[in-house]
Formats: structure tokens, sequence, C-alpha cells
């Protein structure tokens, strides 16, 4: 016979066992509510939808006013009514590619001189290709975003296409659409694009290791060994920072060397390459920071496993795949979580092929480093004052 009263005493104890383990806890409650925040901050569940706004900019060329119907202006009209593209005007070419290469605009479209003038020969002679004067619009698109090369080309030429038919279908039209595709170096491939976000995310997890690192020491006892040694808190704390700064630059080199044997191959030069590392050398400061509060929360090891992930979640899904496929409310949180800012610069550098002196890469520097310092002085403080007990 079983003994239900022994039966409930046995629940009732690995109950409480549960709620007073933080780590339990964690993965119990708290692990499934982040993780589904997480998820519904990403993909447009929270916060509204996932409708995309693409900055197009726009160089016309088409400055022949003789014709009665300015074909341009109607078609930059057009393009500006639809809700997802948002028409950007340049004068100079070479400003509107250097934006493009900063992914401060998602495409580049180039209206030729002869655009008024085919649309005009379209319109007078519509089933008569010969009549026809061809043009070819050039397009440009952001590298750095799947979704933008994808998206962006159909847009246009369905603009283009209702400019000159209406609503009747037309097999063929005299202005032709340049494929991205040959306009780039090369093709990109889905592991291209996702790369930059692949380099951040392998040293997320370093949260993870610093905060089960201290806690074990606290554990086994060594940081009060520590203290009955001439060894000072800055000097120890110093050391543990180089310590995983190095083993942040390792991890980054072995994920380096696995894209590329794998077929990786970065826009940018060595000297893109060199700032990428030191940018994810920058951004370690603050996962050491981040395993350092963590250590802080957590009383055993296992609870340190358990709460790195209320930092490392956030982080994966808002900052490590930066695309515009995101909804328009991760898009935004994204912009508080380091990680954002590390793929953003390499992004710009590793795909779009932008300088590293350009201001968007710089701009992103700067931002880690001060979220980074911040970071790691609130983890060192937070650790040293209520962690090491």
């Amino acid at each position: 016979m079983l003994n239900g009263q022994r039966i409930f005493a046995f629940v009732k104890k690995d109950l409480k066992k549960m709620i007073r383990e933080p780590a339990t806890l964690f993965m119990l409650i708290l692990f499934p509510v982040v993780l589904t925040l997480a998820f519904g901050l990403s993909f447009g569940a929270v916060g509204g939808d996932q409708s995309t706004v693409y900055d197009v900019g726009v160089i016309n060329l088409d400055l022949d006013s003789s014709s009665s119907t300015l074909w341009s202006a109607q078609f930059v009209g057009a393009m500006d009514k639809l809700e997802i593209i948002q028409v950007v005007d340049y004068g100079d070419e070479a400003a509107a590619h250097e934006d493009l290469s900063q992914g401060k605009i998602q495409a580049l479209l180039i209206i030729p001189a002869s655009f008024g003038k085919s649309c005009q020969s379209f319109q007078e002679a519509p089933d008569n290709p010969d009549a026809w004067m061809i043009s070819t619009m050039d397009i440009y698109v952001d590298k750095g975003s799947l979704f933008a090369t994808q998206a962006v080309p159909p847009l246009i030429q369905q603009v283009v296409v209702t400019l000159l038919t209406g609503d009747q279908p037309a097999s063929t039209i005299p202005i032709i659409i340049g494929t991205p595709a040959l306009i780039e170096t090369q093709q990109m491939t889905m592991f291209d694009f996702m790369a930059p976000g692949l380099f951040a995310y392998a040293a997320i997890f370093l949260i993870m290791t610093v905060g089960q690192s201290f806690t074990s020491d606290r554990e086994t006892g060594l940081l009060r060994r520590i203290t009955t040694t001439p060894t000072t808190a800055a000097e120890f704390m110093s050391s543990q920072v180089i310590t995983y700064m190095i083993v942040a630059v390792l991890q980054v080199v072995v994920v380096f060397a696995m894209a590329f044997a794998v077929g990786y191959s970065p826009q940018g030069d060595v000297r893109a390459v060199l700032f990428a590392f030191l940018i994810l050398s920058v951004f370690a400061l603050c996962c050491v920071g981040f395993g350092l509060i963590t250590a802080t929360l957590a009383r055993s090891s296992g609870a340190a496993t358990g709460i790195a992930f209320i930092f490392i979640l956030p982080q994966m899904f808002l900052g490590t795949f930066v695309t515009f496929g995101l909804s328009s409310t991760a898009q935004a949180a994204g912009k508080f979580v380091p990680s954002y800012y590390v793929t953003d610069a390499l992004t710009s550098l590793l795909l779009r092929g932008a300088s590293v002196t350009s201001p968007s890469v710089l701009t992103d520097l700067g931002i880690v480093s001060a979220m980074s310092v911040i970071i790691l002085f609130v983890g060192i403080f937070l650790f040293r004052k209520y962690g090491t007990a």
C-alpha cells in the first residue's frame, strides 16, 4: 500500500527545493517568460505588426521638361505613395552610394535621362515594340539586408508597370530594371547575411562562462582565500577582465576560421576584419559585466546558468541578426542591447564594404564602448559589494 502522507511529504519537500533554488525556478518560470517575450518582440506578436519601410534613394537624371507629362515625377510620386517605400532624393551619386554602404538607405535607384521619352514612346505605340525607346534603370541594394535584396526590385518593377499600363497587363515594357545580382561583385548566400550576427552571437555566451566561473570560485572558497593574499581586488578583477577578453578573441578567431572554411567571403578588407576583432573585444567587456551581475544574483553555478539567459536571450534575438524582417518594436528595442551595435558595425564592414572610418561604424563603436564600460563597472561594483560573501 502506498502511504499518501509520505508521498505528500516528499512532494512538498521537492516543491520547496525548486522554489528555493534560483536556477530551477528560472528554468521553470522565468525562462519561458523571457523566451516568449523575446520571440514576441522579434517577430511581431508584441507591439504591433511586422510592417517594414525601406528607404530608397533616388537620383533623377530625367530633367527634360519639354513633355507635358512629367513621367519621372509621376514615377517617384507613385513609389512614395507605397507604405513600404520611403523615397529619399539625392543629387550626388557618390553621397548616395556612401549612405547605401552605411545602411542609411536600403536601395538606390538611378532614373536615366531617357526615362520620360521611353514612357512617352510606349504611350504613343503600346502595341509596337519597334517604336519604343528602351531605357534601363540601375538599382543598387543594401547587401547587408537579405529582405531588401528580395523585396525592393519587384516593388519598383510593379510601380513602373502600373505607371505605364494601369490595370492592364503587359508582357513587355520599354523600361528595364537592372538586376541587382548583376551589379554586385558576387552572389550572396544566406550564411553571408547571417555571419556578422554569428560573430556577436558567439561572444554573448561569455556571460554564462563568467557567471559560472565566479560563482564556482565563491563556492570553493577561492575568493575568500584571495582576500588573505597581498592581491588587491582591483588586481584580481583586472586579471579576470583580461583573461575573458582573450577567451572572447579566441572564440571569435575560431568562428572566423570555421566561417572561412565553409566558404564565407567578407566584402571588407584586412582593416575591416581587424576592426571587427576590436569591436568584439570591447563587447567582451560588456559580457564580463553581465557575467558579474549574474554571479552576484546566483547562489550556485547551476543557478548562474539559468540566470545568465536573462541577459543572453534579449541580445540573441534583438541584437545578433539585425534585419528588416523583425517587427518595428523589435527594431526599436534592439537599440537598447549592446550586441545590436556590434552586429550593425560588422554588417556595414563585412557585408556592405563600408570603410572603418565611416560615421556609422565609428558611432557603433562609440556606443558599444560606452555601454560596455558602464555595464562592466556596474557588474564589478555589485559583485564586490554583494557577490563575494
